[in-house]
């Protein structure tokens, strides 16, 4: 190289290093070069001014306040394992993220560790007023949990009925929900609904529901039809909407009459002695504000000693295998008129069922609510 490209090169190697230097001392982030004997080779002038000092020459530790090397130095192993680094650093009130990564020379002997640090104080206060937003949210949602818990039925009409029910919310607190309860000596109540949507806003629908459902007539379309009303009267406008399947059973008679506010999972009368069932479909719009007058409309069929009516939600039969098949009713339906079990162990069986047939381990990865009831007659 003659010596007029020599001063070429070298006017541009210096050029090029000033504009290095430039852009690492324009940083926000501290920037520091450390040799292998934990000496300051470099510093930036945002570290330089943030400790007020020139840094060239201290020890890594000594600039931060510290009298000896860190325990956990990043810097010393990424020499030794020849990678990148990263910790976290308190240095006097502030809270730093640390990277630090190797320097290699022409030949790839590691010569330095280049460190950046980047103050993450405030970042760290967010998290912290997160995470106790979060437990305060997650307290009050448990509490919610419990209220919603609270109005499933306890004291269960077992006199003329045997009964048990599966209430599995997908999150903390449901869209679905379930009664039973006695209108007088020879009638008994019973519905399931479907909130649309999950969470907080479906919850405090399934309360409405409770607390506004007619449980004194004997008509459930009547029964449908005010809460239609109610439902108009006190949340217009809203984009949730609940559908309900609401069944009165005579026991004196020996008839269930129905109707059904949209709820599409209809219901399951059936009897294992006769292998007869029947499925309760008949229309009708969900309690929302759709239309101005439903007109919803109710049936009536005979049972027996012995019936049984199998009540659910669609989370059930919607869950899906690695083929994209649903569990489906027809699926439901084989267990339903296979052996004949109590009422609480054939829900077990059927929760087993759906699972093993979607390959879910934990029920917390089923992402809809799965609620079902069985009534049988005695």
């Amino acid at each position: 190289m003659d010596a007029l490209n020599k001063k070429i090169y070298f006017a541009d190697n210096v050029e090029h290093k000033t504009f290095v230097e430039q852009i690492i001392n324009g940083m926000y982030d501290w920037v520091r070069v450390i040799d292998i004997n934990d000496n300051i080779i470099f510093a930036n002038d945002s570290m330089s001014k943030a400790l007020g000092k020139n840094l060239i020459g201290e020890k890594c530790y000594e600039a931060i306040g510290k009298s000896e090397p860190c325990e956990n130095c990043t810097s010393r192993k990424a020499v030794f394992e020849g990678t990148i680094q990263s910790k976290e650093e308190i240095i006097g009130d502030k809270i730093f993220s640390v990277m630090s990564s190797p320097i290699r020379d022409e030949n790839g002997k590691i010569t330095s560790v280049v460190e950046v640090l980047r103050d993450i104080t405030e970042m760290k206060k967010m998290q912290k007023k997160i995470l106790e937003h979060n437990k305060k949210l997650q307290s009050e949602l448990n509490m919610a949990r419990r209220l919603q818990c609270s109005l499933l039925p306890k004291e269960l009409p077992r006199d003329k009925i045997d009964f048990s029910y599966v209430y599995r919310p997908c999150e903390a607190i449901g869209g679905d929900f379930l009664d039973i309860f006695k209108i007088d000596k020879d009638h008994i109540g019973i519905y399931i609904a479907d909130v649309s949507g999950h969470g907080v806003p479906a919850s405090m629908l399934t309360v409405f529901l409770r607390s506004s459902i007619n449980k004194r007539t004997l008509s459930p379309a009547e029964a449908l039809n005010q809460l239609y009303k109610e439902f108009n009267r006190d949340y217009y406008d809203q984009e949730l909407y609940i559908t309900v399947f609401y069944a009165i059973i005579d026991t004196k008679n020996k008839s269930i009459t129905y109707s059904n506010a949209g709820h599409n999972a209809s219901p399951i009368l059936f009897n294992h002695e006769s292998q007869r069932f029947d499925i309760l479909r008949i229309p009708g719009v969900p309690i929302s504000d759709w239309i101005d007058n439903p007109g919803y409309t109710e049936k009536s069929i005979s049972i027996a000693k012995g019936d049984r009516l199998f009540m659910y939600t669609d989370g059930i039969v919607e869950l899906r295998n690695n083929k994209s098949e649903q569990f489906g009713e027809e699926r439901l339906l084989n267990i339903l008129l296979g052996e004949k079990l109590s009422p609480a162990i054939t829900l077990d069986r059927i929760i087993d069922a759906a699972m093993e047939f979607a390959n879910i381990k934990n029920f917390n990865k089923i992402i809809d609510d799965i609620t079902m009831a069985l009534l049988e007659v005695i």
